[in-house]
């Protein structure tokens, strides 16, 4: 299927690795032009170099910047004036119990995870509408929904970026510009992937057995019964980046393998 993205310039924050990384990739297989983001340049570089070679897309170049910082996003933007594809995918997280959780802490958060996609969503907007023609999408989470009460603050900023989508949405009427959000389920990024080797060295376990637990203990909820990749993720999110996602707008899209447990 063409999904009809050949020369959109898309800008993936977050990038470098997991599911930005991903999405960087499904979008130059489409043939867009591909911004690869993170916080250091010598690793951007390198990323563009891999996803060359991968792709056989030269149109993808890099902007480091680090998005707690927003001196840095504003050098961003100055760099990059327009774009056709934003994808909100930087975030961060962390496990940690409530009351240890500091004013600093929550601020951080939401200035990377929340304020990040703000930024730039402020920038660029008007210019899509301008043209008739744009897409913004949020990376959120299944913890948008289910707020795990290990990191409250991490899923309080993930439903915080389904409200501010759902606004902008508001704001595309009659226009060919859509905001959207997309919620991964538990996911097999490298981080992921490199936790679970170590649970299974540290318990004298396979990586199967440290898997099947976690669905049964941890999420047991999800009906796929095993981590999502980082592609799968990236198939949905190119095709709502498309033109012919064009009807669907202001929407919460799940890939969450089943783990949010309601109909709607």
């Amino acid at each position: 299927m063409d999904l009809k993205l050949n020369d959109k310039t898309a800008l993936v924050t977050g990038s470098t690795a997991g599911i930005g990384y991903a999405i960087a990739k499904s979008l130059a297989t489409e043939g867009a032009n591909v911004y690869v983001n993170g916080r250091s340049q010598s690793k951007v570089d390198e990323v563009v170099k891999k996803l060359i070679e991968e792709t056989g897309n030269h149109k993808i170049k890099g902007i480091a910047a680090d998005f707690s910082n927003a001196e840095q996003v504003q050098a961003l933007i100055t760099q990059l004036s327009e774009v056709d594809i934003l994808v909100n995918n930087v975030g961060i997280f962390e496990p940690k119990p409530f009351v240890e959780i500091t004013d600093a802490d929550w601020l951080r958060f939401f200035e990377v995870n929340v304020l990040s996609g703000v930024r730039l969503s402020r920038a660029y907007f008007d210019k899509m509408v301008s043209k008739n023609w744009g897409r913004i999408i949020f990376i959120s989470s299944e913890s948008a929904y289910q707020i795990p009460d290990e990191m409250i603050h991490y899923g309080t900023t993930k439903t915080a970026q389904i409200a501010v989508a759902r606004g902008l949405a508001e704001l595309t009427k009659s226009t060919g510009v859509t905001v959207n959000t997309v919620l991964p389920g538990p996911t097999l990024s490298e981080g992921v992937g490199d936790f679970i080797e170590a649970l299974a060295k540290d318990q004298n376990l396979s990586n199967a057995e440290i898997e099947k637990d976690f669905f049964t203990n941890v999420r047991g909820t999800s009906l796929l019964k095993r981590f999502i990749t980082t592609d799968e993720i990236a198939s949905l999110v190119t095709y709502v980046a498309s033109p012919l996602s064009a009807a669907t707008n202001g929407a919460t899209l799940r890939a969450d393998g089943g783990v949010i447990k309601t109909a709607f």
